[in-house]
């Protein structure tokens, strides 16, 4: 299971993103466990400037903008598809 948390005050970017990626983990059958995390001291703990930030298993792999489904495809794929993600980011 994928350990997942969407970093952002509660704005409309931070809630399209939370939805998008229960909508993506759902349509490829991915275990998730998706929480948001709406205080400031906390996502700046991540090192987060802009939201909404997406951490996936403790790693930081996106802040600021919605992630497109493909991006959070390579998420939910596993590890190397994770890096291989943040590096074109």
């Amino acid at each position: 299971m994928k350990d997942i948390k969407v970093l952002g005050s509660g704005c409309a970017n931070c809630k399209t993103t939370y939805r998008l990626i229960e909508d993506v983990a759902q349509a490829r059958g991915v275990a998730v466990q998706i929480e948001k995390v709406e205080d400031i001291a906390a996502i700046m703990s991540y090192g987060v400037m802009s939201t909404p930030g997406v951490v996936v298993d403790g790693k930081v792999v996106h802040a600021g903008g919605i992630p497109d489904k493909a991006q959070i495809e390579a998420w939910l794929a596993g590890p190397a598809a994770t890096g291989a993600a943040e590096m074109s980011s």
